[in-house]
């Protein structure tokens, strides 16, 4: 990742969080309250209105595994003007098309504040200037599935696109991270250094460590879009969060026409720093099935 990316989106989440703190951003669609907790048996993950409904903290058990000073969901980045997406409104805010909350596949007509289920789904569509996108959401059985469909009829020039991005809290000690077939790799993430991306390729799977809570969390792919590279980050700010990116079209044009998908679910654990590692790398394996 080049230097001015990095400090691109650094500067982009300092002018969020100011512009939050002073007055903050009403989508023009949903609910007017400011945040609504989705639960779905032991999984919590809280949405912002401020960042257009978008996942905010993802709690496990009563813990935060997440932080909510980030953006998550899908942003773009291009040459000529930086991010746009999701809580990046320092260019511009993408368009909200429709919103839609679900309770046990049944429309949630008016939301409140929290929304509990066995099965809890959102769906919100949207438009970034040439693009329109679908993200949907669903807990379900202690697993958060995240769900982006783009679609684009205009060819585009990017520096790049994420998606998934799971702010981890800062506190997550350590990485595991892996291709089917093959041995894992990780490290410990570290506060004494500076900031720094990991893994930094394509992988089916990768998982991190909380040891305070002694909780883990295992992200797998399950679809990306056929002949797209997609490549999985780890970027370690100390004291701010251990943040998870999927990336593609790094320094890239999306073709006229196209429509892919990506698609990830998310499952958790509990272990002792010695025995987190073989617990992760079964919980991947498990999550093939999904």
């Amino acid at each position: 990742m080049k230097k001015v990316t990095v400090l691109t989106c650094s500067l982009a989440l300092n002018l969020i969080s100011m512009g939050n703190a002073a007055e903050p951003y009403k989508p023009n669609l949903g609910p007017d309250l400011p945040t609504i907790t989705l639960q779905s048996g032991d999984l919590t993950v809280l949405m912002r209105q401020a960042t257009q409904w978008t996942p905010g903290r993802i709690d496990f058990r009563g813990n935060a595994m997440t932080t909510e000073r980030s953006a998550y969901g899908t942003v773009f980045m291009y040459p000529e003007i930086g991010f746009i997406g999701t809580g990046h409104f320092e260019n511009e805010p993408e368009e909200l098309q429709s919103l839609t909350f679900l309770r046990d596949g049944k429309e949630v007509e008016a939301p409140s504040s929290e929304i509990s289920g066995k099965t809890i789904t959102v769906i919100r569509e949207s438009k970034i200037r040439s693009f329109r996108f679908k993200n949907r959401i669903e807990l379900r059985d202690n697993r958060l599935f995240e769900t982006v469909t783009v679609k684009t009829e205009t060819e585009t020039p990017l520096k790049l696109v994420y998606h998934f991005m799971h702010a981890w809290t800062p506190t997550v000690s350590a990485y595991l991270a892996g291709n089917d077939g093959e041995a894992p790799e990780g490290e410990p993430l570290i506060d004494d250094v500076e900031r720094g991306f990991h893994i930094n390729k394509p992988v089916h799977w990768a998982a991190v460590f909380e040891p305070v809570s002694k909780q883990f969390a295992v992200s797998r792919v399950l679809e990306i879009p056929e002949g797209v590279k997609t490549t999985s980050k780890i970027w370690n700010v100390p004291g701010t969060y251990r943040k998870y990116y999927l990336e593609s079209f790094n320094g890239e044009s999306v073709p006229a026409g196209f429509e892919g998908t990506w698609r990830m679910v998310t499952a958790f654990g509990e272990a002792e720093n010695s025995e987190w590692e073989p617990k992760a790398k079964a919980l991947a394996e498990k999550l093939k099935e999904e």
